[in-house]
């Protein structure tokens, strides 16, 4: 039995999550007000709760992608829209949830583990949709 082909779609499926989940990080840290990455290095844990919640929302949908997909241009679509919506949903979150600049900057953790359960929440109903 030749396992090569399963092998390099293994690979490509990997090199592409990998893609999507680089595009995701860069493009979500740009449109928060904030910035999560000299947060985090200074110690924020609430900045860490809100990025990595974020990180686990896209991530989950990523991961319902690859399973439920028929192949590479599906899964880039569906990652696509992943990204859409987390990026929505955090928008949304910033206008209904005033000041979350200040809280995440300050360090209120309550606030940064909010931000990421509804983050994990709303990945985990969109992987759900895919299916």
């Amino acid at each position: 039995m030749n396992s090569l082909p399963a092998f390099a779609n293994y690979l490509i499926y990997l090199a592409l999550a990998g893609m999507l989940l680089t595009v995701f990080f860069v493009i979500y840290t740009r449109v928060t007000p904030f910035n999560e990455v000299l947060l985090i290095r200074q110690g924020n844990t609430a900045a860490a709760f809100s990025l990595g919640g974020a990180i686990i929302g896209f991530s989950l949908t990523v991961v319902s992608a690859i399973m439920h997909t028929a192949g590479y241009v599906q899964f880039i679509a569906w990652g696509a829209a992943a990204l859409v919506v987390q990026l929505v949903a955090y928008l949304v979150m910033e206008r209904c949830m005033a000041m979350s600049k200040d809280h995440i900057e300050s360090g209120n953790v309550a606030f940064g583990g909010l931000l990421a359960a509804i983050s994990i929440a709303v990945g985990a109903i969109n992987a759900a949709c895919i299916s």
